[in-house]
């Protein structure tokens, strides 16, 4: 091979070199900073095929899709002074990759920040609920305050916090039991406060009832009472008017009730005289005069 063939062939190589050197690519999911002796030259955002100085610009690659953070737990103080043990997560992106590089300038200072931001404002918009908002009631309202109050401080990073979720807010170990035991007190105390009124309820319905049920009975009694006489009354008026028709009957008659009841038991023993009068209608004499 001739020296002039040898030097094409050099030149075409570093030719070769340098256009594979002075392209690059980005994807629809990336984003590219070019930088150039350490300073940054511009940021490309959409998808394509690039050209840069070879040997003397670079490119650094960043993610344009949100990332996870895993957060710590954290321990708060609620407004009612009820610690709380916090285990949460975000996700972020970022939206300016020029500011990211100039201020966070790496993936592990910013998360380093991210943490700190959200430890602080977690503390602040915990230290205006309770216990039961934190837990229960305002849960959503407490992880959109924090995630607007930690994009505030964000933006100037080029980063935006995507979304920010509490997995589990919970009483320290420790705590647990005493929190349980008081909460069982209060219900044991709210239970016997329904016991008292429902008994007091029941006391006062019995009373009116009790009185209900006296009058109705003494009413019972004095219609009765009075239904009696005037049953006694025409039974007399009866008796006597019979007792007028016949008198010998009626005085038979009478007799045979006293026997009746006098004997109605059957172990019932009399120690009689036969003459007695008691008897008078089985002697002879009696019988014939009834004939």
């Amino acid at each position: 091979m001739s020296g002039k063939a040898l030097f094409s062939l050099v030149i075409a190589a570093l030719v070769s070199v340098g256009v594979y050197m002075s392209v690059f690519l980005v994807y629809p999911h990336e984003q590219a900073v070019i930088t150039q002796f350490g300073r940054i030259e511009k940021a490309v955002s959409e998808p394509g095929i690039y050209f840069k100085l070879p040997f003397i610009q670079r490119v650094e690659y960043l993610d344009k899709r949100a990332r996870y953070l895993e957060q710590s737990e954290r321990e708060v103080i609620a407004s009612d002074k009820k610690r709380l043990v916090i285990d949460s997560f975000a996700r972020y992106k970022i939206t300016d990759a020029i500011l990211f590089k100039q201020k966070a300038k790496t993936i592990f200072n910013l998360e380093g920040q991210l943490n700190g931001f959200m430890d602080s404002s977690l503390r602040d918009v915990a230290a205006d609920l309770d216990f039961r908002d934190i837990v229960r009631d305002k849960r959503d309202a407490l992880v959109e305050a924090i995630r607007v109050s930690v994009n505030v401080k964000t933006q100037r990073l080029g980063v935006e916090l995507v979304d920010y979720r509490i997995r589990r807010a919970d009483l320290p170990k420790e705590n647990s039991d005493a929190v349980y035991r008081q909460m069982q007190t209060e219900r044991q105390q709210e239970a016997n406060g329904i016991r008292a009124d429902g008994e007091k309820v029941a006391r006062q319905i019995r009373s009116v009832a009790d009185r209900n049920a006296t009058v109705i009975i003494a009413n019972a009694k004095r219609d009765s009472e009075i239904t009696r006489g005037e049953g006694d009354a025409e039974r007399n008026a009866i008796f006597a008017q019979a007792y007028g028709k016949n008198a010998d009957f009626f005085e038979f008659y009478r007799s045979m009730q006293a026997y009746e009841k006098s004997l109605a038991r059957g172990d019932t023993r009399l120690v009689l005289s036969p003459e007695g009068d008691f008897f008078s209608f089985f002697g002879k004499s009696q019988g014939q005069g009834a004939q």
